[in-house]
């Protein structure tokens, strides 16, 4: 058993990548794409994140959405955007997500 790690480790070649139950590997954070609702509050967002579900019964596909709280530091973000965001610590009571960037810009109106 020793002498597998050390002929691993003589070797140069790397321990499989550990996976999370999400699926991501152990020390990315979880990403997420959606469109923004709403940005009437001062340096948060609301984003839309849409995802297709198989029915347990029935077997048909139903969208199923979940609302994000999102921080948006510079306020760029505008309604109708597409963005990029990222799982972090908790900001407030409800908001857990940082903006990476804008994929689609939206329009304001």
């Amino acid at each position: 058993m020793a002498s597998d790690v050390a002929e691993t480790a003589a070797s140069g070649a790397t321990a499989p990548d550990r996976v999370n139950l999400a699926g991501a590997k152990t020390g990315q954070r979880a990403n997420r794409i959606g469109v923004v609702k709403s940005n009437k509050m001062q340096k948060t967002i609301t984003v839309v994140v849409e995802r297709l579900v198989k029915h347990p019964l029935y077997k048909k596909y139903v969208r199923k959405r979940t609302v994000l709280k999102v921080h948006d530091e510079k306020n760029v973000a505008k309604i109708g955007s597409v963005v990029e965001v990222e799982f972090s610590r908790p900001l407030s009571k409800t908001k857990r997500w940082n903006l990476v960037r804008v994929l689609r810009a939206g329009e304001e109106g």
